[in-house]
């Protein structure tokens, strides 16, 4: 039988010593109303005794328990119960607190893909009237207003694909393929692969790693290229002319570290904290004129975040910026 609270043990006590006396007095006494007056106590504190126990305590038990797995009906029953709807008052208001955040996030999220989205919409929308209109007949302008409307198509299939990406390694779903592999091979083709963009701003790329041996590590080879991409992209579009791209690697114990600077427009330090938020902007207006999904750095920091590494970012306005992250060393095979 589970045990009864402080509060009912004394009830029990005073009817057993009050039943006690008055037997007692009774034997001197010889009065017939004291024993009816035992009686009815002991029958009061049973009759008390059945009710508390099987139709309150029992049920209060079951329901606390419930509530709190952990409850064991410890002896100051009231004083348990009242600490356990405590904590789960407390539980409960952070768990509203919470979906209340997640709200805002869905709702800003939303607001945020709708927006993206609209853009290219509208601009393919006026391409399209304008040659159904007669520019299609017009030599001048068909090809490149329909050369304008691929590029908007391509920015929407860019979104899709980032969100999905995006989601898929949020949610866990996404399987990294792990591989031991050298990564200045990867780097170098990146240099030349993004070289003509650079030469539009008069930007230098330079990979700053002077040892002839190779740099071996273990990761998704894929989605490490698709992190390298958005950094080295992210560093040109925000670079300032004549400026420049560095990319250093170093070997730090077990890990080797990759930085990614530019000598650009540099990042307010209020920004850093949501930086690798999805389609955080720094300046907003200026960003979607330089195009992008606005996913770029959140997939950066899930991609590497799946990779058990995380990454860094030091800016200075006017200076420039250096994001940095780590990979796991391997061995060469």
């Amino acid at each position: 039988m589970k045990k009864l609270t402080r509060p009912f043990y004394l009830s029990i006590l005073t009817s057993t010593l009050l039943s006690a006396l008055l037997f007692i007095l009774d034997l001197f006494n010889d009065l017939k109303e004291f024993k009816i007056i035992a009686a009815f106590f002991i029958c009061s504190s049973l009759i008390l005794y059945i009710i508390f126990k099987y139709f309150l305590f029992d049920r209060l038990n079951k329901i606390v328990s419930r509530i709190d797995p952990q409850f064991k009906g410890e002896p100051d029953f009231i004083h348990e119960l009242d600490l356990t709807i405590e904590r789960w008052q407390k539980e409960r208001t952070g768990e509203i607190e919470r979906l209340k955040k997640l709200e805002n996030y869905r709702k800003e999220f939303l607001g945020n893909v709708g927006h993206e989205l609209k853009t290219p919409i509208f601009n393919i929308q006026g391409y399209i009237m304008t040659l159904l209109d007669g520019g299609l007949e017009d030599p001048s302008i068909n090809r490149s207003y329909l050369q304008r409307a691929e590029k908007s198509v391509n920015r929407m299939v860019s979104l899709v694909d980032d969100l999905e990406a995006i989601t898929q390694l949020e949610s866990g779903e996404l399987d990294l393929e792990f591989s031991t592999f050298d990564l200045i091979p990867i780097i170098r083709e990146l240099i030349i692969s993004h070289e003509y963009r650079a030469q539009g701003k008069h930007i230098t790329i330079m990979l700053n790693y002077f040892r002839t041996k190779t740099v071996i590590v273990r990761a998704d080879k894929f989605r490490i290229r698709q992190v390298l991409t958005n950094l080295i992209v992210n560093s040109i579009k925000y670079g300032k002319e004549y400026g420049e791209t560095e990319i250093r690697i170093h070997e730090v114990g077990d890990v080797i570290r990759v930085e990614v600077s530019d000598n650009g427009i540099g990042i307010p330090a209020e920004h850093l904290p949501r930086l690798f938020e999805r389609f955080y902007r720094v300046d907003k207006s200026r960003s979607r004129e330089m195009g992008g999904t606005g996913l770029g750095l959140a997939i950066v920091k899930h991609i590497l975040e799946a990779h058990g590494q995380s990454i860094n970012v030091m800016s200075t306005v006017g200076a420039g910026s250096v994001f940095s992250f780590t990979l796991e060393k391997g061995q060469d095979s």
